[in-house]
Order: structure tokens, then C-alpha cells, then sequence
């Protein structure tokens, strides 16, 4: 038995502000979170995005797991230069 993960793509549009996401095809490390209808963030910076962009909007599980991994390099952060 296998299991099948859907991806469920959508466009920029489509999300609310505040949500998280990935483009398709970009690896795990880079997670955006919608700003307004023609913005995001990444890694704390603006970036302007066509609405029409497909996304795929994070899920609970994947957002948890991005906080824990920019916790853990901000720790590894401080250890190394401090």
C-alpha cells in the first residue's frame, strides 16, 4: 500500500494575509508568509509577487516544524559568536 501526498497548489491570491507557504519546486528552507495582495515575506524581508504565482499554502505540522527550525538556528547563532 502507498501513500499519495497531494500537493495542494493555488495562487498567490487565493491565501489570506498572514499565511504561510512555499512556491513549488523550492526546498523546504524557503517559507514566505503573505503580507498584503502584491507582498511577501522571506527571512524577515519584503518581496513583491505576482497574484497569479502558484503556492502551496502550509499546513499546521510544516509551519511548527519551520518555527522549531529558525529557533534552533537562532540558538546555533547565539552559541557560535558568543
Amino acid at each position: 500500500m502507498s501513500v499519495v501526498t497531494l500537493l495542494t497548489v493555488m495562487t498567490f491570491h487565493q491565501l489570506r494575509t498572514g499565511e504561510y507557504f512555499r512556491i513549488p519546486g523550492m526546498t523546504s528552507r524557503y517559507v514566505y508568509r503573505k503580507v498584503n495582495n502584491s507582498s511577501c515575506r522571506l527571512n524577515g524581508f519584503l518581496q513583491p509577487i505576482h497574484s497569479q504565482s502558484l503556492v502551496k499554502r502550509l499546513n499546521v505540522a510544516e509551519i511548527k516544524e519551520y518555527i522549531v527550525q529558525q529557533q534552533s538556528e537562532l540558538e546555533s547563532f547565539e552559541t557560535d559568536y558568543y
